[in-house]
């Protein structure tokens, strides 16, 4: 069992399209004695974070209606401090990283992936949130558009 957190209960904000991916990262945050909300799609997670407070965000890459960059772009629009994860099976082949999606950490969906997002959000948490400039779609050079 992993130790919790040795402060106030802290809030998470969970955002990826596939039920499994939430099911399984909200039990390890949970064991971290974190609370934590979850959402299918970046348009749900954008209404929670602005309806709510989080002291973390973590956000899946690739999702329907509105992606993992675009959710951060929006967030660090509204509120530069948060704290943000963005996860994915896609870090190195499209080259993601902080600076190019605004994530104070970019983490791959790799067999490491549930240690390494322990020990970034006990990091995250324990620090002074940095001001982080909002991402740019564009500089991750994806292949289409996103409208709405």
């Amino acid at each position: 069992m992993m130790k919790t957190l040795p402060v106030a209960p802290c809030k998470v904000l969970l955002v990826d399209d596939n039920p499994d991916g939430l099911l399984v990262r909200r039990q390890l945050l949970e064991e971290l004695g974190l609370e934590v909300e979850t959402a299918l799609n970046g348009e749900e997670g954008l209404h929670l974070f602005e309806c709510g407070h989080y002291d973390v965000v973590v956000t899946d890459y690739r999702m329907p209606r509105m992606d993992g960059i675009e959710m951060i772009r929006r967030i660090r629009a509204r509120e530069t401090s948060a704290r943000i994860i963005l996860l994915s099976g896609f870090v190195e082949p499209l080259g993601l990283n902080e600076t190019n999606t605004g994530a104070d950490a970019v983490i791959a969906k790799t067999f490491g992936e549930p240690a390494t997002l322990a020990r970034t959000v006990k990091r995250l948490l324990s620090r002074t949130p940095a001001r982080k400039p909002a991402a740019s779609v564009r500089s991750v050079g994806r292949a289409q558009a996103v409208s709405y």
